[in-house]
């Protein structure tokens, strides 16, 4: 954890107070829960289309870099605009994956500078290796297996350029969002992630095995961490959302004429697990 500085001469009452105020927590985060993800596609429009036939939403939309980048919400959106999503953006020939999650963190506005200089320090300590980007407040930065994450400001909010889009008909989808449920990390050594996630979220909730997975509870979600296959690179696995009570026949029958593959069922009676129509995979959790 960042230091608090030299001492500095004060006045006995103001020395009193002082010592009595508890220091900032910088690590682990202060953060409420996983906000947003998004994915990387190359036909944008054609993936928020899918989508708004999964989710049973509103579509906003940005300009960006000459084309758009869609928002799928996880709820209505109310007058502070704090409300969780998915966001869509164009690969440009990169390929296609689900490209980083955000966390957000209270006072990030205040504290993002010294929570960078704290994480930083604490890798180093650790000896995981390095971290990269983090280019500034908002930036999104890698961690030391390329996996990328974006700290905002507590409560998340979807940017004010994003305005609602008239590309495809709103609340015409099979499933209500609620949120964020999970996401899962495939990393290149699962010990040494467990390491340096616990320097941003503190120690583990729970660990499973067959598949061996080990869960950080962060608020209502859960970020989890899984060994990647021998030759694959490290990744977002896949993401979970939290819907309200669906009918699994409907809705894998809906999904199939969507255009998604959807996985064969699992002993839990109330996930629902597809392909999206670029073949990121996708979880349904009934909240």
């Amino acid at each position: 954890m960042a230091g608090l500085g030299a001492a500095v001469p004060l006045p006995f009452l103001a020395s009193a107070a002082w010592a009595q105020a508890p220091p900032t927590r910088l690590l682990p985060l202060n953060t409420p829960k996983l906000d947003h993800l998004d994915v990387i596609v190359p036909n944008v429009e054609a993936s928020a289309r899918f989508y708004m036939g999964v989710f049973n939403t509103t579509l906003h939309a940005q300009p960006f870099q000459g084309g758009f980048r869609y928002f799928i919400l996880f709820g209505d959106l109310p007058s502070n605009r704090q409300v969780g999503y998915l966001a869509i953006g164009d690969s440009r020939g990169r390929g296609t994956y689900i490209g980083h999650f955000c966390t957000s963190v209270f006072d990030y506005r205040r504290d993002s500078a010294a929570i960078s200089a704290a994480i930083a320090e604490a890798v180093d300590t650790e000896g995981l290796g390095k971290i990269s980007g983090g280019g500034g407040f908002g930036g999104i930065f890698s961690d030391p297996d390329g996996i990328e994450i974006q700290f905002l400001p507590a409560p998340d909010t979807v940017v004010t350029a994003a305005v609602p889009s008239a590309l495809v008909e709103p609340h015409k989808g099979l499933v209500t969002p609620k949120g964020v449920d999970h996401v899962l990390l495939r990393v290149a050594d699962l010990q040494k992630g467990v390491r340096f996630y616990r320097i941003l979220y503190g120690k583990e909730a729970i660990r499973e095995t067959a598949p061996e997975r080990v869960w950080f509870q962060i608020g209502d979600t859960r970020l989890g961490l899984e060994q990647a296959q021998p030759g694959q690179k490290p990744h977002i696995e896949h993401f979970g959302v939290k819907v309200a009570a669906f009918d699994r026949r409907v809705v894998s029958e809906g999904l199939a004429k969507l255009g998604a593959q959807v996985v064969p069922a699992t002993a839990e009676a109330d996930v629902l697990r597809f392909r999206d129509i670029d073949g990121i995979l996708v979880e349904l959790r009934v909240a």
